[in-house]
């Protein structure tokens, strides 16, 4: 990417390709075979020698660049993002209704902020698997809202909005007899079946307004999904556009995009599961190593973990450090926890500075308010199951796990620019 806005234009298609943790899994696929890379099935040998190559695992994949000089020992560079955004997914047996509305059962996925998926167009998307083992990845477009109750019916709303998830979050999407609804049928449709042929599903609703450069002089840019889809475009984007240098690797350059972080990661397809320490082995293997070999090259390793994090809030500056205030378009932040909640440490931190100056990009400090808890990433997770020195970074935002965030118009492309110089580090002179 040669600037923020031909970054931001990227990341607005890559969003909006991807509803759904399955999509843009699927996305980062269809950018990886353009860019030549292989991919490879996990229940089949694979090919030992140099070259560009990837992995799909539902909602999750991982990408490498092993080197022509790679051996059993030689390091991995790693950058960590995860697919899936906060919201909510479809339930079993989920066309429901009353008093002449169709409904949807959803369930919450994560921590969204329920207030902010009120009164929006939304959809459908995700995966459907038929009884013979076919996964179609399908979208709705707009057909689902969750209507608030209106102020004339609740003259108390604007003093404290309570929303039970259970009694007010049942969207709705369509009137009519409930016998002739069909959601799952629906669905299915879109993919050429009948509900019948349906056996499991992945549903996940999701915003369908564009995202859209905002502000007096265009400096921010508002989309839905971006926590963690800021993260996933800015690692796949470097990994691509070191791919694309020629430049000579030292050591093995890989993204790893992982699903369900918003709920633990502790899935096959997650952070605290198998499949990154699974490819890492694999790669290990085929350069003839053994356990201890890819014990040796772990050590030498490392991980950008990078997930979105915190502009100060001009409305609520007390919930932030004092000192420590994070603002949009200064650049990505380099996030901090003394209790490891992330896991940066002073080498990391180091680290990092060396791969921002070499960017040419600025970045920031982010620490919480002692008094306000910060959430965590995976990049705790992924230096616990691998034993990897690891960074915690990202962009930072302002109405994390809304149904629509917003973000300085700059700090994506910084993130991208410096995730790629710490996959392709520059020796200093």
């Amino acid at each position: 990417m040669t600037s923020s806005r031909a970054h931001l234009d990227d990341l607005a298609s890559f969003i909006q390709a991807s509803p759904s943790s399955f999509h843009a899994a699927a996305e980062a696929a269809r950018r990886l075979d353009a860019a030549g890379f292989d991919r490879l099935d996990e229940r089949a040998e694979w090919p030992t020698g140099p070259g560009r190559r990837y992995v799909l695992r539902d909602g999750a994949v991982i990408a490498w660049i092993q080197p022509a000089g790679a051996t059993a020992t030689t390091p991995y560079r790693i950058v960590g993002a995860h697919t899936d955004s906060p919201g909510f997914k479809l339930k079993p047996r989920s066309t429901t209704g009353t008093r002449g509305w169709l409904q949807a059962g959803v369930e919450v996925y994560g921590g969204p902020l329920y207030n902010s998926w009120l009164d929006r167009d939304l959809e459908f998307a995700g995966r459907l698997v038929t009884r013979t083992g076919e996964v179609h990845l399908v979208r709705t477009g707009p057909v689902l809202r969750f209507p608030q109750l209106a102020v004339h019916l609740d003259r108390g709303v604007n003093d404290g909005l309570a929303l039970d998830p259970q009694r007010h979050l049942d969207p709705v999407v369509g009137v009519g007899p409930l016998a002739d609804a069909d959601v799952l049928g629906h669905l299915a449709g879109l993919a050429g079946l009948t509900g019948d042929d349906v056996a499991g599903y992945d549903i996940s609703v999701a915003d369908t307004a564009p995202p859209a450069v905002i502000g007096l002089t265009g400096d921010l840019f508002a989309a839905g999904r971006m926590d963690n889809l800021t993260s996933t475009h800015a690692g796949l984007v470097a990994l691509l556009d070191v791919a694309a240098s020629g430049v000579e690797l030292a050591d093995v350059a890989v993204f790893a995009a992982f699903d369900h972080e918003e709920v633990g990661s502790e899935t096959p397809s997650g952070a605290a599961g198998p499949m990154l320490s699974d490819v890492v082995t694999r790669v290990t293997a085929g350069l003839g190593g053994t356990e201890v070999d890819r014990l040796r090259a772990l050590a030498g390793s490392w991980c950008l973990s990078a997930d979105a994090g915190h502009a100060v809030h001009p409305n609520y500056p007390e919930r932030h450090d004092p000192v420590n205030q994070p603002v949009v378009n200064r650049g990505p932040l380099l996030k901090i926890n003394a209790k490891q909640r992330y896991a940066t440490d002073g080498p990391g931190a180091a680290e990092w500075a060396r791969s921002c100056e070499q960017a040419g990009v600025p970045y920031q400090e982010f620490v919480s308010n002692n008094a306000v808890p910060c959430g965590s990433t995976i990049g705790p997770i992924t230096a616990t199951r691998l034993g990897v020195r690891t960074i915690d970074v990202g962009v930072p935002l302002l109405s994390m796990h809304s149904a629509r965030e917003l973000c300085g118009v700059d700090d994506p492309g910084h993130l991208a620019r410096a995730a790629a110089a710490f996959l392709a580090p520059v020796a200093a002179s």
